[in-house]
């Protein structure tokens, strides 16, 4: 049982957990929580840490049983500083980043979603756990979007990062017209958009283009896409949540289709 905070193994999960440049680095993520590590991809699974607390409780032997690689002890206190949450649950996971091929991904049928300098992590995550319910393709995301191992990224997908294909470009425009080439329409999200986003038709592969919370998409993102579209708003809201935007239009998509 590891009972030091100051154990290298310790400090290099605190490492991963408040470092998105040693997570890029080693191209490792931390997760925490019972569900998170019951849905842990096994081939992804590297290492997995549990509070004494934890092992006393005889039900959690079950979910102990089901991972594919051994655990590793460490007391209440050590757990503690290791976690991102304020009341953890005693159970936390290394796993190795999943990696996406971009021309495998355009190549598919589908709905994308296309992120540009978005930067709450809760928001992020809440695009992919809701683009899972949607049944999107994947997510392609600027370089400078906020990162998706972020533990708080991490909570706000309830499990959605194993499953929801995803990758970050360096040239979002080019990406956009790759796109194009593949035989993918292109919806920016805009204030000025010429139709509502229930006047057009998504049955065709299709991606919708959302931009940073603070200033939208940029002219040049906004200049490329097929289509202006916009969500009709009363009142003196000015705008929508980026997260909400980006629900909006992926499940008109899936109605559409459906």
């Amino acid at each position: 049982m590891i009972t030091s905070s100051s154990n290298s193994k310790i400090k290099h999960v605190c490492q991963l957990v408040t470092k998105a440049k040693a997570r890029r680095t080693e191209q490792l993520f931390v997760v925490e929580g019972i569900r998170m590590a019951k849905e842990a991809p096994k081939e992804l699974l590297k290492e997995v840490y549990v509070s004494t607390s934890f092992l006393q409780r005889k039900e959690q032997s079950k979910l102990l049983a089901t991972l594919s690689v051994p655990y590793e002890e460490v007391s209440d206190d050590v757990f503690a500083k290791m976690s991102d949450t304020v009341t953890p649950q005693g159970v936390l996971c290394v796993l190795r980043q999943p990696s996406y091929d971009l021309d495998e991904l355009l190549g598919r049928d589908g709905t994308f979603l296309v992120l540009e300098d978005i930067q709450d992590p809760g928001n992020l995550g809440t695009m992919l756990r809701t683009g899972e319910g949607a049944g999107i393709t994947a997510v392609i995301m600027s370089k400078k979007t906020a990162d998706l191992f972020n533990p708080k990224t991490i909570r706000s997908t309830m499990g959605s990062v194993y499953r929801v294909p995803f990758c970050y470009v360096e040239d979002l425009k080019a990406v956009v017209e790759r796109m194009h080439a593949a035989g993918i329409q292109t919806y920016a999200a805009h204030l000025q958009g010429k139709n509502t986003y229930t006047q057009e038709c998504y049955s065709a592969k299709t991606a919708f283009l959302i931009g940073n919370e603070g200033n939208g998409l940029s002219d040049e993102i906004t200049a490329l896409a097929t289509s202006k579209i916009r969500i009709p708003m009363e009142g003196q809201v000015e705008s929508l949540n980026a997260a909400i935007s980006a629900a909006i239009l992926m499940y008109e998509a899936k109605r559409q289709n459906n």
